[in-house]
């Protein structure tokens, strides 16, 4: 039997999504081999620092059901709470009378 599996990696412009067919028993590794990543996501197959299914971090070695979505995850550049707090200013309270 064979089962349905989406590949999907977001890019910083675009999402680009490889629908796969393979067979019961496969693994989130399996379905990474089975993709051309230089053809299919190029530039970034270096990239990858960590793979999940629907959102949930998991092990390369964990069986894919049907229907699941194997994420890509790139390494980030920046903190995302870093950058917030570098944007955010801290504005004195109206309600304090010590201060911001």
């Amino acid at each position: 039997m064979t089962m349905r599996i989406s590949l999907a990696l977001a890019l910083p412009a675009r999402q680009e999504v490889v629908e796969l067919v393979l067979p019961d028993g496969a693994t989130v590794s399996d379905a990474i081999a089975s993709v051309d990543m230089e053809k299919s996501f190029p530039a970034t197959a270096g990239e990858i620092v960590e793979v999940g299914i629907w959102g949930a971090r998991v092990a390369r070695d964990t069986l894919l059901r049907d229907g699941d979505r194997v994420e890509l995850y790139r390494a980030l550049k920046a903190d995302p709470k870093d950058q917030r707090r570098r944007r955010v200013k801290p504005r004195p309270s109206p309600r304090s009378r010590s201060g911001p």
